[in-house]
């Protein structure tokens, strides 16, 4: 048996002749490599081929390869990377990837190789294409520099000069996959060369940063992988390098891209030398990915950031053993379907908040809208994490969200919402509101508001209810609750009294009356019907909580104070005032509640219905006032009490406004205040007594109105005229009853049938009256000139007219039988409708043999 020298010996034997060997065999190829014709130099090159093939076969001694390969092949192969054929070129770099592999010591080609590959992958200029022309061969040739990073390792690390000039080439190169490649031996070379990397690696951070927006996803995937591993094991200074270019990939349309950018993040943060440094910057990376739309995504961020804050915790252990040991519980309102972060997590945060929220707030106002949707989506995720310790931030944050809720993106407005409700969960009401009530103050805005809203309604019952007046009682004052009118300030200012109703409940009792003020306010000067509606259905809420039946009882309840306080001006109000829009809607949706605070309704309506008062005012006042009046069981006299205000509303309302002036507006008023007294006369609620005492005021007025220029005017008037006769004609002094007819007369003329017939149906009641009177004979003159006036009108050209004339006649032929026989006789035969002459004869016949 051998002994072991023996052994070694021979084999270095058999290496030498197998050396020899194989250097003979490939002496006899070398010489065709340089043959003048490029087809020669091919078929020696595939000669070649087929030699190594063999010489790398298993059972062939690497060590007696290493000799023939780097004296003779290694040089030939390596001027070849410059022949003028592409093929040549190309199997002059698969032979050199075969001879590596095969190699005992690979390394020791590192001194000629990479200056070789240098030269055909590094771009002289920035602006010009790189030396190998070739995209594929290119490819190759950094596969190349990938296959000798993983066989050398450390030893590579002499040579990271030639291999970051040639991967500073390679990452810009115009073909996607030759940017892939490099991007992955970029990253092998760092973790081969972990000792010497750093002095290398901020000369790979620029091209990488030119690449990472490629168009390719992979591509962009590769950059931030390599870049992560690059900063990883190279340079922790040029974080502040990538950070810009790592945000803009955050907002890449490919899942995969986010969550490279997710990952590589997680990682500096669990493992990067100087990560203490970089916290306050990496932080919000991270948890931006929180709220990222994919699952995928936020699943990788939340994973990391929560291994993240442990080794954090297990690092600052001694810092933190009061809070590990003491563990505070989390709020009692704590967040539904939310997760209370680590203890490690939440310090993080909570340590660089003051670095990290500056920025935020910024970046939240970006003139971008992916910038402030991102920011705004962060804002949230920072809260949730700092607790209670967003107090002494809590200035810059409420101004912040002020802006933000302007957004016309929802995305925006939404996570401003979700922010400003942690805000509620985690601060003192009294810290919050101070700010928040200052800020209404100050600058009254729909975002204001949203904000108030919001915050109430993160808040917890118990810790709001004390200061539940204060706010009810603020957003009543006038400066909120009429700040604007413009429809979304009104929906954010509803929203303020939904999330009080939400969260205090029955406590909300207390502010009964205010909060019952503000829906006022916000039904009476919103034009939005479906806000109308929202307000009533709150108002609804409120009156369940009052545990009351309906709004009406809550009107009710708090109609004496309610009004008190809107006609505390009325004496300045004009059409536009707010006041007098809240007034009308109160005296709209109050109902029967109306009745029980007539000692504020009656003397605010005769103030505003004075004739120096706003006509249009006067208009819509006069409007209401006649709704009402048509109704009045459930309105006005809903108590019965409307009788003790009745000489008001006739003396001081209505007579005034019945006044002619001239101008359209006051003959539109007149309309108005006539029709507000026919109202009034129709309805059941005045006895006989109280219509003579209108009549005895409101006569002339109402007589001269049949002169109006509006037949509406003029057709109520003559039906007053007939309910003041029907009631008190027969107590009128004859003066005045006499007045009475001639001017219905003159309406038989009137260009509108409706106003002739109701003139003609008021002269029937005249003429009943004239019976019933005890001293009817004083009144024959004027009856008989009335008989004859009539006869004139069957000659009429409507036979509505006539017939209606004839009936009258017919009725009022009970007074004066034998005068108006006398009066129709003497014009019979000049009548062109002699037929109604006649009919009206042949009545008068027949009551005569009756009698």
């Amino acid at each position: 048996m051998a002994t072991p020298a023996e052994a070694e010996a021979a084999a270095d034997v058999s290496e030498a002749t197998e050396a020899a060997e194989l250097s003979r065999a490939l002496g006899r190829l070398l010489p065709g490599l340089e043959a003048e014709s490029k087809l020669g130099r091919r078929r020696a090159l595939e000669a070649l081929e087929h030699a190594l093939e063999e010489a790398v076969r298993p059972g062939v001694d690497s060590a007696a390869f290493q000799g023939p390969w780097a004296r003779l092949l290694l040089p030939r192969l390596l001027r070849l990377l410059t022949d003028p054929a592409e093929g040549c070129r190309a199997l002059a770099a698969h032979l050199l990837d075969l001879g590596l592999r095969r190699a005992a010591r690979p390394h020791d080609a590192l001194p000629r190789l990479l200056p070789a590959l240098t030269a055909r992958l590094a771009r002289p200029e920035p602006t010009r294409p790189p030396p190998e022309p070739c995209e594929e061969l290119r490819l190759t040739l950094v596969q190349l520099l990938r296959l000798a990073v993983d066989l050398c390792g450390a030893a590579f690390a002499p040579h990271l000069d030639d291999a970051v000039r040639a991967l500073r080439g390679a990452l810009l190169d115009p073909f996607a996959a030759v940017r892939r490649e490099s991007c992955e031996c970029a990253a092998a070379l760092a973790r081969a060369t972990p000792e010497h990397f750093h002095m290398q690696s901020e000369s790979l951070i620029s091209p990488l940063m030119q690449t990472i927006s490629h168009q390719h996803w992979k591509v962009r995937v590769a950059v931030i992988e390599a870049t992560g591993t690059v900063i990883q094991f190279g340079n922790g200074s040029s974080v502040d390098d990538v950070l810009s270019h790592f945000a803009q990939r955050l907002f890449d349309d490919v899942p995969q891209v986010r969550q490279a950018v997710a990952s590589v993040v997680g990682g500096w943060l669990l493992d990067l030398r100087d990560r203490y440094s970089f916290f306050h910057k990496l932080t919000p990376l991270l948890l931006s990915s929180f709220s990222d739309e994919m699952p995928a995504v936020r699943q990788t961020a939340t994973s990391l950031w929560e291994k993240v804050g442990l080794k954090w915790q297990e690092e600052n252990e001694a810092d933190l053993k009061d809070k590990l040991d003491f563990a505070s519980p989390p709020p009692p309102h704590y967040p539904k379907h939310e997760s209370r972060p680590g203890l490690g997590c939440r310090e993080l945060v909570f340590r660089n908040l003051s670095k990290v929220l500056p920025a935020v707030c910024h970046d939240i106002t970006d003139w971008v809208v992916g910038t402030r949707v991102k920011a705004a989506q962060l804002l949230p995720v920072l809260l949730l994490h700092a607790e209670d310790h967003i107090t002494q931030h809590l200035e810059i944050i409420l101004r912040t969200l002020q802006l933000a809720c302007t957004d016309e993106e929802k995305t925006v407005v939404s996570s401003c919402v979700r922010a400003a409700e942690l805000i509620g969960t985690f601060v003192n009401p009294e810290v919050f509101l101070k700010l928040i009530l200052a800020m209404l103050k100050k600058a009254p805005s729909a975002s204001g508001l949203l904000i108030l809203a919001s915050v109430i309604q993160g808040c917890p019952q118990n810790t709001l209810q004390p200061h539940l007046k204060v706010i009810a009682t603020e957003l009543a004052q006038e400066h909120i609750c009429q700040g604007s009118e413009n429809s979304l300030y009104l929906e954010h200012l509803l929203l303020c009294v939904q999330a009080l109703l939400s969260v205090c409940r029955e406590d909300c009792r207390a502010a009964s009356l205010q909060l019952l003020e503000v829906l006022v306010t916000v039904m009476a000067v919103s034009d939005a019907m479906g806000l109308w509606k929202k307000a009533q259905k709150t108002m609804d809420t409120l009156a369940e909580v009052e545990d009351i039946p309906s709004s009406q009882d809550l009107y009710r309840k708090h109609v004496g104070a309610l009004l008190e306080r809107l006609t505390a001006s009325h004496g300045e109000w004009t059409v536009h005032s707010v006041q007098l829009l809240k007034f009308t809607v109160v005296l709209t949706q109050a109902g029967p509640a109306v009745g029980e605070a007539l000692q504020h309704v009656i003397p605010t309506l005769r103030t505003c219905l004075q004739p120096t008062t706003d006509p249009h005012m006067r208009l819509k006042l006069f409007s209401i006032l006649s709704s009402m009046l048509l109704r009045p069981k459930d309105t006005v006299d809903s108590q019965g009490q409307f009788h003790g205000y009745l000489e008001m509303v006739v003396n001081d309302i209505l007579a005034p406004n019945l006044q002619w002036h001239a101008g359209r507006t006051a003959a539109a008023i007149r309309t108005a205040a006539i029709s507000c007294l026919w109202a009034l006369t129709s309805s059941d609620i005045l006895l006989a007594k109280q219509v003579q005492e209108a009549q005895e005021t409101l006569m002339p007025q109402v007589l001269a109105t049949l002169e109006d220029d509006s037949q509406t005017t003029r057709l109520v008037s003559c039906h007053i005229i007939s309910v003041f006769l029907k009631n008190s004609g027969d107590t009128m002094e004859p003066e005045k009853f006499l007045r009475v007819y001639p001017e219905l007369l003159k309406r038989l003329d009137d260009v509108s049938n409706d106003v002739r017939m109701a003139a003609a149906s008021a002269l029937l009641t005249w003429l009943k009256c004239v019976q019933s009177s005890d001293g009817k004979s004083a009144y024959q003159s004027s009856v008989q000139f009335l008989y004859r006036e009539l006869l004139v009108h069957l000659d009429d050209p409507e036979s509505a007219i006539q017939d209606t004339v004839l009936e009258v006649l017919k009725e009022g032929s009970v007074l004066f039988p034998d005068v108006l026989v006398r009066e129709t006789e003497a014009v019979v035969h000049k009548h062109r409708s002699s037929a109604y002459c006649e009919q009206l004869l042949q009545h008068m016949q027949a009551m005569a043999a009756a009698r």
